[in-house]
């Protein structure tokens, strides 16, 4: 394995010499791109041993299942019923699980072509250079370790609601401390460790665990919307309690439906971690477009009865938006009580299941980010014996744990998911520039220019949504953007050919789809509030401090040791070695 330590890290006065060389090292790394075969060859070789490839369609399945589905639809449903789309939740969740399918379809393109274990990071870096790729990654780490801190602790709350022992039995305040961090947590410690064992000791056996928790995960919810069923009441559809509440199956029209399927939206992330498996896949051409497409329709199916249930057991505007299916049985009077507790059970398998899968992703992703020289090389080590990134999933595992001991939910809340859908902002722009883009032999700037010009559209309709009153205005203002953006793809799409297509499997309707998840995720990110803004700065700025004082130079000294290709006009090319990639026809 080649070391990440160059001539610029080998005295401190090597090191001084090399930032003083920064601009000059950031202009030729910044923007150097890999290709395809690099990235399954040299790249992947610098972690030692192989994964192997051991999971199948109905594995990655069970992960999708798993990372999606946890305790956040319990909650999500009932906020976006009550507050924005009454029992037309149904609808929202369906339009959001196509959006998300829409998505999915992205990732999976690039994931049979590249099956590798860097998912967004590998495409990025083959697209747009290493500089976009290390700033996004670092974003999207500090996202699933925030969040899985978040998850751990939410846990014990679950866990101990189900059982009837309150969460403050559970920790130990130390008031020394400030508010949001005086709350300590052994045992959202303790179930982050035992998940870290777990997945640094087999991703076989780990599919194994994740398999029966999904399972019984599962049988949970049908309990659920079998009891929603039953004890519900048909006419919830479309009577609210109080008369004076709009009724009818759309209370709140469809700006409703579209403001509840952007809420609920943020309950199928989960499914890009499974690309993160694809190195691990038996069958990649196979394997990964069924388990990716396969689990986000099994979910959107799920979600959809979740919310029906939900819907018929109370009118809308007496669900609780914190606890709805909870509060709906503790409520009653009849014997049903012990529901809710049946229900924080079953809460507590889809944490154990959405932690496993979200930390099995950012081990991956930190391991190949470690393989591209950027980070030391520490991290891309794969143990020869249980072919895992054992090094990755330890530190991180740690890094989660320690967070989840001090911090409290709220707090890691308000941080959460801003990475992740600019991660899929990304690889939605990466794979239309991918393939109208062939480096080297098509003019790159058309393609650009369509999607800055989209993507400016897509924040004007935002804009407009979110900040304008309601009135003729603003609908008119809204038309207009959206004959504006279509006009805008349509006359891309009739002028620029497509440079290559994907030989295995490929996004249909190019650049449609696509397009559809840029503004999709452009329109959440605009329904984000502002403590979220402000971690994005900030852990971005992180990142590119991190990479101007450490990774170009890292990069650097790999490119001058032979680690890299030569970079000639944004290709790294080795003597014989094509510009276009194997798995693409030109």
């Amino acid at each position: 394995m080649e070391s990440s330590h160059g001539s610029s890290f080998s005295s401190l006065n090597s090191y001084i010499q090399a930032l003083a060389q920064t601009p000059a090292r950031f202009a030729r790394r910044a923007g150097s791109v890999s290709t395809s075969y690099e990235e399954m060859s040299r790249v992947k070789a610098r972690s030692g041993s192989d994964m192997q490839r051991t999971l199948r369609w109905y594995d990655l399945v069970g992960f999708g299942i798993g990372g999606m589905v946890g305790a956040g639809v319990f909650v999500t449903t009932g906020r976006a019923s009550r507050v924005c789309a009454g029992p037309s939740v149904i609808i929202s969740y369906a339009i959001a699980g196509l959006c998300a399918l829409l998505s999915a379809f992205c990732y999976t393109e690039f994931a049979v072509d590249m099956p590798v274990a860097g998912g967004a990071f590998s495409y990025l870096r083959v697209t747009f250079g290493e500089f976009a790729a290390f700033l996004t990654g670092a974003n999207l780490i500090m996202d699933y370790v925030m969040s899985n801190a978040a998850v751990a602790r939410s846990f014990t709350a679950y866990l101990g609601s189900a059982i009837g022992i309150s969460t403050s039995k559970w920790r130990v305040v130390v008031h020394v401390l400030p508010d949001g961090f005086n709350e300590i947590d052994i045992f959202a410690v303790l179930v982050v460790l035992a998940i870290t064992l777990i997945i640094c000791y087999s991703t076989r056996e780990s599919s194994v665990v994740n398999m029966v928790l999904t399972a019984l995960h599962i049988l949970f919810i049908g309990f659920v919307i079998l009891m929603g069923f039953w004890k519900g009441d048909w006419k919830n559809f479309t009577e609210p309690a109080d008369p004076k509440n709009p009724s009818g199956f759309f209370p709140f029209g469809a700006p409703g439906v579209f403001n509840g399927a952007a809420m609920v939206y943020l309950s199928y992330i989960g499914y890009d971690a499974v690309s993160t498996l694809a190195e691990e896949v038996h069958n990649p051409v196979k394997d990964i477009p069924i388990g990716v497409s396969g689990s986000v329709i099994i979910v959107t199916v799920l979600y959809c009865l979740m919310s029906a249930s939900m819907s018929m057991l109370l009118p809308y505007d007496m669900i609780d938006a914190d606890a709805p299916f909870s509060a709906a049985f503790r409520g009653k009077s009849d014997g049903w009580k012990w529901v809710s507790n049946v229900i924080g059970i079953g809460a507590s398998f889809g944490i154990l299941t959405s932690l496993l899968v979200a930390m099995l992703g950012q081990a991956r992703y930190m391991c190949v980010i470690g393989r591209s020289n950027v980070v030391p090389a520490w991290f891309a080590r794969v143990h020869p014996k249980t072919s895992t990134p054992v090094n990755a999933s330890a530190f991180l595992g740690i890094f989660t744990a320690a967070i989840a001991l001090f911090t409290d939910l709220n707090v890691l809340l308000n941080l959460v998911s801003i990475g992740t859908l600019f991660v899929f902002y990304m690889v939605a722009n990466a794979v239309v520039y991918r393939r109208y883009v062939a480096i080297g032999t098509t003019n790159p700037w058309p393609t650009l220019a369509f999607l800055c010009s989209f993507s400016l559209t897509s924040i004007l309709f935002t804009l407009i949504w979110h900040f304008m009153p309601q009135g003729k205005g603003k609908a008119f203002m809204l038309g207009a953007c959206a004959v504006i953006a279509i006009a805008i793809i349509q006359l891309f799409h009739c002028l620029v050919p497509q440079a290559r297509k994907p030989e295995f499997w490929g996004v249909p309707l190019m650049p449609w789809i696509p397009c559809v998840s840029i503004f999709l995720n452009i329109f959440l990110l605009g329904s984000l509030g502002g403590p979220s803004y402000v971690r994005f700065v900030f852990f971005s700025a992180l990142a590119v401090l991190v990479y101007v004082l450490y990774s170009v130079h890292a990069s650097f000294d790999a490119e001058a040791e032979g680690s890299f290709g030569q970079k000639n006009g944004g290709i790294l090319k080795e003597s014989g070695e094509s510009d276009q990639d194997p798995s693409f026809k030109v």
